[in-house]
């Protein structure tokens, strides 16, 4: 069936849908989907839960958004709070607030300023993010990576030193990727070709292949070249 012949579903105020095969799918409000959604559009703005899959070519999500199965998309864009209960694929996202992902999540691009949280690993071609609080991954797998802290004002550092969670900065078991560039970031174990060590990271060790700049105010158990 041609794309343009699909239904699409259209939710405003307090209600709900199934699940389906649609063209668009728009929710406004408080809304909830049982079943799996396959769109070439979703739209949501308010507050959405999704029982199942979403699989759709763009993503827009706006407000509280939680997905209970996979979500696949070509490109995703989220101003608020997005929560995936199994694993998470696409393209491109571009975060402005907090994504939490129960299993594995697997990007080409991820952009954005915030906070996210991958329960299993972070495979990602380019990820340039800027944390707000804290961003958490088992294990991260990239091309590239760039951590940066966003500059918090005087309340939001004393309430990140009471709150660990509210702490702006990236802690893995693991970081291995060609060129990586981080600053406030705790690992056990980072690998990398060209790596770049910012302020305020703690890390046990790390292993360079071509190049390697460590700032005097991080902390490293042991650096090491490796590969000759």
């Amino acid at each position: 069936m041609d794309k343009h012949q699909l239904p699409d579903l259209i939710i405003n105020g307090v209600s709900g849908g199934a699940g389906g095969t649609y063209n668009n799918v728009n929710m406004d409000g408080v809304g909830k989907v049982v079943g799996p959604i396959v769109a070439r559009m979703f739209k949501g703005n308010g507050h959405m839960n999704l029982n199942d899959d979403l699989t759709a070519e763009e993503v827009e999500c706006n407000g509280v958004i939680k997905v209970m199965g996979n979500l696949r998309f070509g490109t995703l864009k989220v101003d608020g709070v997005l929560n995936v209960g199994k694993s998470f694929r696409g393209e491109s996202c571009t975060l402005n607030g907090m994504v939490s992902v129960k299993g594995d999540c697997e990007l080409e691009d991820f952009v954005g300023e915030g906070s996210f949280d991958v329960g299993g690993l972070l495979s990602a071609g380019h990820v340039d993010f800027k944390l707000q609080s804290q961003g958490k991954a088992n294990e991260i797998g990239v091309e590239s990576l760039v951590i940066r802290q966003v500059n918090n004002g005087f309340w939001s550092k004393m309430f990140s030193g009471i709150i660990p969670k509210l702490r702006p900065e990236l802690c893995a078991r693991t970081i291995e990727g060609d060129f990586i560039d981080v600053e406030y970031t705790t690992a056990d174990i980072i690998r990398g070709n060209i790596v770049i060590i910012g302020p305020g990271c703690t890390l046990g060790r790390v292993e360079y292949r071509e190049q390697i700049t460590v700032h005097p105010e991080a902390k490293v158990g042991k650096v090491e070249k490796v590969g000759e």
